[in-house]
């Protein structure tokens, strides 16, 4: 196992031993591991469209728990909290979106 002496998430000093070997310090450890249990509840198309949205960024963090992000044609563009509200079509069903799963995998980074 790779040991790091700066955490993967937010570049600060590692001091603690078990931090050095995992990479991340406790608090973004926790908010890595809380990313990762949330696309837990996703399916894989979702899962995969999120990535893309991230790689292509195509979602933007425009407050500290809200982001913007654009339509999978990109003729829309959504607001999405933190908490998982978003006002596309299927968030406003009050269904899992995709852009929800993109914003913890993006705060979480």
């Amino acid at each position: 196992m790779n040991e790091h002496t700066n955490c993967l998430r937010c570049g600060r000093k590692l001091t603690s031993k078990t931090s050095i070997a995992k990479g991340y310090g406790r608090g973004c450890a926790a908010k890595v591991r809380q990313a990762e249990q949330a696309a837990a509840d996703y399916s894989p198309a979702q899962i995969e469209s999120a990535r893309e949205l991230i790689e292509d960024g195509a979602i933007v963090q425009i407050r500290p728990r809200v982001c913007r992000s654009v339509s999978s044609d990109g003729s829309e563009l959504y607001l999405t909290a933190v908490t998982g509200q978003c006002n596309c079509p299927a968030g406003l069903k009050g269904r899992r979106c995709y852009h929800a799963l993109a914003v913890s995998l993006l705060l979480a980074a």
